[in-house]
């Protein structure tokens, strides 16, 4: 097996000499003379399996070091052992609370060096193969959560005798404006996968409503707008962001920019983002889709329809901005056509 490496920081020689002749045999050694060649050593891409470090150093002092990289995300769970004279319990004390998992008096006992370097790289081992397990149950659930979603909103679809092709196409309609609304990459990404659970609420709507082929009455109206107070329902409050932001979408992507919308009647920048950006998506798919009751509008017709609504219906600048989208909607479109 390949040695694991071992940082050495001391500003004496002397001191890094000792350290060194006791470790060399059975682990790969480097060395720094001062707190800022430490930091550069420790930040570099082979990173040290653990750090020896002093603390009184005339540049940055130890405590200074750890402290620094504590704080980074990259350098966090390397284990930092204290090594030196401040032998004071208040100075061990400061030590273990800025993250050292160890503390060690000079001048150092090579036996006691040995076995707690040994022990704390076996601990860092099993930490990181810990972690590792974690992360994968983690996006093993992730993506069992995903998927149960997407099915539920297929369900919806289905039951609307529309494909399960339309949550597909307008979540990634959904997608692409979010990205280009807010350059945030993981942000879009929950949002294609919350949109799909924008009509979850159709479920529970009669099917003599749902699926009437004529214009709905007044009453019938009523009871279709229902389907939102349903998905809230369905969906419930969650702590988890997919699920909120499934919520938040649900609930508010009926609302209008001018007010008239339902079922809150809110406008304007009141109207989530997520929900002025699902509204945009879902319609423009659905009227660029055939179904049993009209043909499949072109996008032109489409645009114009949904530009004209803008400040009305949608919000105008999100708008201007799925035309700006529109290539890669019409790639998204002939990939998912029904």
């Amino acid at each position: 097996m390949e040695k694991q490496t071992i940082l050495v920081v001391d500003d004496n020689p002397e001191n890094i000499h000792v350290l060194s002749g006791i470790l060399r045999p059975y682990y790969k050694v480097k060395a720094a003379i001062n707190g800022n060649i430490a930091i550069k050593i420790a930040c570099a891409e082979e990173k040290p399996d653990i750090i020896l470090l002093d603390i009184m150093m005339p540049d940055i002092d130890g405590y200074t070091v750890c402290k620094y990289l504590q704080a980074l995300p990259e350098t966090s769970e390397i284990p930092i052992i204290f090594v030196s004279a401040k032998s004071e319990i208040s100075d061990e004390k400061k030590g273990f609370d800025l993250g050292a998992v160890d503390y060690m008096t000079k001048p150092v006992s090579p036996s006691l060096v040995l076995a707690r370097v040994s022990t704390h790289l076996k601990l860092a081992d099993q930490k990181s193969h810990l972690m590792l397990l974690v992360k994968e149950k983690t996006a093993d659930l992730e993506k069992t959560r995903l998927e149960i979603i997407q099915s539920l909103g297929r369900a919806a679809e289905f039951k609307d005798n529309e494909t399960g092709l339309h949550v597909i196409r307008m979540s990634w309609y959904s997608y692409y404006l979010a990205k280009h609304c807010t350059g945030n990459n993981c942000w879009s990404e929950l949002l294609r996968n919350a949109a799909p659970m924008h009509d979850i609420g159709k479920i529970g709507i009669p099917d003599e409503v749902l699926l009437k082929p004529g214009k709905l009455d007044a009453k019938e109206w009523e009871i279709m707008k229902k389907h939102v107070e349903y998905g809230v329902e369905i969906l419930g409050e969650h702590e988890t962001d997919l699920l909120a932001l499934a919520l938040e979408v649900t609930k508010y992507h009926h609302e209008k920019w001018d007010g008239s919308g339902y079922p809150n009647g809110i406008s304007g920048e009141d109207i989530p983002l997520s929900a002025r950006i699902v509204a945009v998506a879902d319609v423009f798919d659905a009227l660029t889709s055939e179904r049993p009751y009209k043909k499949a509008w072109t996008v032109e017709k489409t645009m114009a329809l949904i530009e004209a609504e803008a400040g009305k219906h949608f919000d105008p600048d999100l708008v201007q901005m799925f035309k700006a989208c529109l290539p890669k909607i019409r790639e998204i479109k002939a990939l998912y056509a029904d």
